[in-house]
């Protein structure tokens, strides 16, 4: 199984056509298409998925070895992620520099890029008049690199107090419920702006946390590989009580509703439906998931959201009439996205991929073992 960012075809082939769903889901958001396609919902798809992979590895990683090597992961993280990041921000920058992408460059703004502040910059410092237009989808990547500096240190903790997994799920779930009454306390009391909720890493993390916490899950009911059994009785009530939540979550339109309790409720929908991706992956309508060409879009899933939102601006800053034809739009953009990834995943990523897999050991390594 590999992260979030993804990789060659991983153990769980459900998960790389969820990828590839969510990353086609923002690209027609912002193709324009985004009155009917919520893009904001891919990017939350995407967080789940992160945290249930990162912490299935972790808990994996802690069985195999006794310990979890927080030095390892860091370096798996930089080679996965900074190498492909630093080709998209050159390409935008350099299409900025050319006059063929609106935007400006900045000091500050390629500093928050680059360091992963670029939520906050948007929302304090106006950072989208700072950047080229385009690198703002930047503010994702902030919050799921604010979530992996800090977790990993967090499980190395869980493991040395020897925590069991129930005992991690329900402080998950704690830590989820006051990301929630955070979020109510800033719409309702502080009534704060809607990007203050979207972008910030203190209000969407939960989102990643959901995900932690079908790891926990799974490792508490031995669900840690694929079983292949169709689905029963029991698994279409999970089918449909995912569903049904997720549907609420898109026919209530009330603001404070949407800004709160909505991102909860779809963390805690995502819980039944990626379980049972997850472990029904040849049963209907699971299989889906695995068809070749989504799963090798959700191989390329990372770069593809990268460099989308730029193309799309450029496609549409010179080519005027694509700004009034969203589909075509969409399929240009995809596109040009898909090729882009397959060059980074050639050249850049694939130049990296054997250090991530033999990582430099850290001196950094917690030497416990958690139980179920």
């Amino acid at each position: 199984m590999k992260d979030l960012h993804g990789s060659a075809p991983g153990e769980i082939p459900s998960l790389n056509g969820i990828r590839a769903i969510s990353v086609i889901i923002v690209l027609l958001s912002h193709a324009g298409l985004e009155q009917i396609v919520p893009g904001g919902f891919g990017v939350t798809i995407f967080f789940f998925l992160s945290g249930f992979l990162i912490t299935t590895l972790m808990l994996r990683e802690q069985r195999r070895d006794g310990a979890i090597n927080i030095g390892a992961f860091y370096i798996r993280r930089f080679y996965r992620l900074v190498p492909p990041l630093l080709v998209m921000l050159a390409l935008a920058y350099g299409l900025t520099l050319a006059n063929l992408l609106p935007g400006n460059i900045t000091a500050e703004g390629i500093a928050a890029q680059f360091f992963y502040f670029a939520n906050y910059f948007e929302i304090f410092f106006d950072g989208s008049n700072r950047i080229p237009t385009g690198t703002g989808v930047l503010w994702s990547l902030a919050v799921e690199e604010h979530f992996y500096i800090v977790f990993p240190i967090l499980m190395a903790g869980a493991f040395a107090l020897r925590l069991s997994n129930r005992s991690m799920l329900i402080t998950a779930a704690g830590l989820s419920l006051a990301i929630l009454l955070w979020r109510t306390y800033l719409v309702y009391a502080l009534h704060v702006s809607e990007p203050r909720i979207y972008y910030s890493s203190d209000t969407r993390i939960d989102s990643i946390i959901y995900g932690c916490m079908l790891a926990f899950i799974c490792a508490m009911r031995g669900l840690d590989g694929i079983t292949r059994k169709k689905l029963s009785t029991e698994d279409y009530a999970l089918l449909a009580l995912g569903l049904g939540i997720l549907a609420i979550t898109f026919i209530v339109r009330d603001f404070q509703f949407r800004e709160t309790l909505r991102y909860s409720l779809q963390g805690i929908a995502f819980i039944p439906l990626f379980y049972l991706a997850v472990g029904r992956p040849d049963s209907w309508p699971f299989r889906l998931l695995s068809n070749r060409l989504l799963a090798r879009l959700g191989v390329y899933s990372y770069s593809i959201y990268l460099i989308h939102r730029v193309i799309i601006v450029a496609l549409i800053d010179n080519v005027p009439a694509l700004g009034g034809r969203p589909v075509v739009l969409a399929l240009a953009s995809l596109a040009l996205s898909v090729l882009f990834a397959m060059l980074v995943d050639r050249f850049v990523d694939g130049y990296f991929r054997h250090r991530r897999r033999s990582p430099r050991k850290s001196t950094v390594a917690v030497a416990q073992t958690a139980t179920g």
